[in-house]
Formats: C-alpha cells, structure tokens, sequence
C-alpha cells in the first residue's frame, strides 16, 4: 500500500532538519574543512573532489561552484572533480580496477599544498579510500564528507565530516548543505 503523501512529506523534512540540527552540534569539522580549503587556494593550490553515484554530482557541483562562483564574484580557485573524464575513468577502470580511478589521477594531478575531499554515503568505498591513502602519502591535506559511521573513508582522511544516518537520501541532502556552507566561507575569505 503506498504511503499517505502527507505523511511522507512531513516524515521526510523532519528527518532531514533533525539532521542538519545534529550537524549543527559539531561544527568544527566543516570550519576545519573550510580553513583547509582556504589555505590550499591563497598558495595556488587545486581543490580534487571525488566520489561515486550521488556523490560524484555533488564533487562535480562543488567544483563548479569554485571554479565559477557561489554567490559572489571573485578570481576562479582552482577544483577539479576527478569524476568527470569518461575516457580516464573507463581507461583506468578497464586496465587497471574500478578501486584505482581516483587514485591513479591523485599520482597525475596533485601536486604539495592540494586539497583531496572524498565523498562517501557509506563511509566503505574502495577507490575513495585508496584515493585519500594516496593523497595522504603525497602531503595533501584530506578530507572525507562520509555517511553511516564513517567507516574505512573517514578513517583515511584528516578532517572527516559525518552525517551519522544509515539513509542515502538524507544524507546527500545534509552533505549538500554542508558542502554549501564550506562554499561560502571560502569564498567570503577569498573575495575580491
């Protein structure tokens, strides 16, 4: 039997906003976050953004928001979401392994004084992991924006911003929001 619509509308706000009011206990990690981001664009650094499925979008939406603008308008900060070259993805996926698509563009692309965000609902994806191992091994500052209890990805990262729900929609909806705020702190540092 479907669900009353009603019902599912008021169910799904008021577990999204109690989320985002359990987010709003801890702030640290996103300020931190943000402060990381910060640090890597004032000394020229790029900002690579990765993760699958949903949070593929969400790397690719945050890159453009840096590279284009948010809300202000300001020189371009250099992002780049690792998710978005076919031909890279599926050429590293085919001769190497789905886990290495991230990782083998952090050994070509990052550079000291980066910045490597992964994203993860499940806090358990092999090539976010690798890719955050990696990013680590070569000094970048990491960062993990994960779901459920974090898992493997947010023990591989520095920073690690956790929205503690074991539903991929709700936490999608908090981590958009997060990645927003992360946006326009940056961007308020580095207005021109």
């Amino acid at each position: 039997m479907d669900a009353d619509p009603r019902a599912l509308f008021d169910a799904t706000l008021a577990k999204t906003i109690a989320l985002h009011e359990q987010a709003r206990q801890d702030p640290a990690p996103v300020l931190a976050a943000a402060a990381a981001v910060i640090e890597a664009f004032k000394h020229g650094g790029t900002l690579l953004l990765f993760g699958n499925g949903g949070s593929a979008s969400d790397a690719q939406h945050v890159a453009a928001e840096f590279v284009g603008r948010f809300q202000r308008e300001r020189r371009a900060l250099s992002a780049i979401a690792l998710t978005t070259d076919t031909s890279i993805l599926t050429a590293i996926g085919n001769d190497y392994a789905f886990d290495r698509v991230f990782v083998r563009q952090i050994q070509a692309l990052a550079r000291p004084g980066d910045v490597a965000l992964g994203i993860s609902t499940s806090g358990g994806s092999p090539n976010v992991v690798a890719a955050l191992e990696e990013a680590k091994l070569r000094g970048l500052q990491t960062i993990a924006l994960t779901g459920k209890d974090g898992g493997a990805v947010g023990r591989a990262a520095s920073i690690h911003i956790n929205v503690p729900s074991a539903s991929t929609a709700r936490i999608q909806e908090v981590h958009r929001t997060l990645l927003h705020v992360m946006c326009d702190l940056v961007e308020r540092s580095l207005a021109d």
